[in-house]
């Protein structure tokens, strides 16, 4: 069955994964990866860059010679400091960051930086950068998500008319920050200031997906109670199912680019802004994919069938049903 026929299924709900009905699986899946990362993030320590932990910074310019190694073992040789980063800056530059130097190191590693990349003194530039900058970032990034969480509640229960939407949505972006940093922690990368960028960026990925599938859960439910037909949870599983297609699509959409420079971040210029912001986006665009389809609706419709109305007639529904009948959304033969 290709895609297009998958997705005219889905939609007329000719076909239909029982997404809703299977949610406390989905919720044991990721209360399980919530708390591996937390553990991650407490128990690992987390590699810090030099913009967040403060050091030494140098910039060779204009050199031929482009080889890291070379940089890494004259500071090695001069201060005996082997926490190293090297990385290429532009075409012919050299950038070189290592721990707190005192002014004489400094000044000797930029006279050994010079005769190893065979450039003037004068083009080898040296610059203390202070672990109170990062903390700084941090800090107006923490004040930062509070706040857009705060105002995005507020936003999403006046367009969706309920608070059980806009805590559903934001339970899943919570959760998919919590594991895109758990997952980067794992990996080992640096956390930069491209790494706060990428997760804040995460946001609003995350919130896109949720509001499409949200804003179909509303368009289906909207007057369910007149009916005595189907279920509130089932009107929903319906609109994620509708909308799953396009999730997917949007989503293969958006992660490849990232993936593409992921990789060549990886694999041609090691450690640098360009990898650390393609890791932090391209997990959070998977994780919130996910999230999207498999928690947040269902956390809604897990809050929304404890309301009185609703719970008495998903109530009424079921039991007007005959007992041996499947309320599952299965396959409809075709007249």
């Amino acid at each position: 069955m290709s895609m297009y026929s998958l997705g005219n299924d889905l939609y007329s709900g000719q076909r239909s994964f029982n997404i809703i009905g299977r949610r406390r699986l989905w919720y044991g899946i990721a209360l399980a990866f919530i708390l591996l990362s937390a553990v991650l993030l407490l128990v690992k320590p987390i590699n810090f860059g030099i913009d967040f932990r403060g050091g030494s910074q140098f910039t060779v310019s204009g050199t031929a010679n482009m080889g890291q190694q070379d940089a890494i073992d004259v500071v090695a040789a001069q201060t005996g400091d082997d926490s190293v980063r090297v990385s290429e800056v532009g075409a012919n530059s050299i950038r070189v960051q290592t721990s707190e130097l005192t002014n004489e190191q400094t000044q000797e590693v930029r006279a050994a930086l010079a005769d190893v990349y065979d450039v003037p003194v004068d083009d080898v530039a040296s610059t203390f950068i202070g672990p109170t900058w990062g903390a700084d970032v941090s800090s107006k990034a923490i004040q930062s998500l509070v706040i857009f969480i705060g105002l995005i509640s507020l936003i999403l229960w006046a367009y969706f008319r309920t608070w059980t939407i806009a805590v559903g949505a934001i339970g899943a972006l919570l959760h998919d920050l919590i594991i895109t940093a758990g997952v980067y922690v794992a990996s080992g990368f640096e956390v930069t200031p491209a790494t706060v960028i990428g997760l804040l960026t995460i946001l609003g990925y995350s919130l896109y997906d949720t509001v499409v599938v949200f804003d179909k859960v509303r368009e289906n439910t909207a007057g369910f109670l007149d009916q005595e037909e189907t279920t509130y949870a089932e009107q929903a599983n319906l609109a994620v199912n509708q909308t799953l297609i396009r999730s997917i699509n949007t989503s293969v959409t958006g992660l490849l680019p990232v993936g593409a420079i992921l990789v060549i971040g990886v694999l041609f210029q090691g450690a640098g802004t360009l990898r650390d912001l393609s890791l932090a986006l391209f997990v959070g665009m998977l994780i919130s994919a996910v999230s999207s389809i498999f928690l947040a609706a269902p956390l809604a419709v897990t809050l929304g069938e404890r309301q009185k109305d609703i719970k008495e007639h998903t109530e009424r529904v079921l039991s007007a049903r005959p007992a041996v009948q499947d309320t599952t959304i299965t396959r409809k033969k075709k007249a």
